[in-house]
């Protein structure tokens, strides 16, 4: 492969990840929004419970989250393998 046509393959390949990963964010964003109560300046407050649990799993290695937690972050890379797979098998 030429290097132009790397560039290219590898730009194309930066956009659809892109695109995938502002999905996972606007979905967490709207998950947490979901939980938080809007206050009337238009700030939002998490309840403590989930800053806790948040806090928690922000300093935790990922191999010793639980089987749940690890399971919710596999469902997120997941929808990163088609996109991979495909270009893989273009070469």
């Amino acid at each position: 492969m030429r290097s132009e046509e790397a560039v290219k393959l590898l730009d194309g390949l930066i956009e659809r990840l892109a695109e995938i990963e502002h999905e996972r964010w606007s979905h967490w964003q709207r998950y947490m929004h979901s939980k938080a109560v809007k206050q009337p300046n238009g700030t939002l407050l998490i309840p403590s419970e989930l800053v806790q649990q948040w806090e928690r799993q922000l300093e935790t290695p990922y191999r010793e989250l639980s089987e749940k937690e690890k399971e919710s972050d596999r469902e997120q890379v997941k929808k990163y393998l088609p996109i991979i797979a495909e270009i893989l098998s273009k070469n």
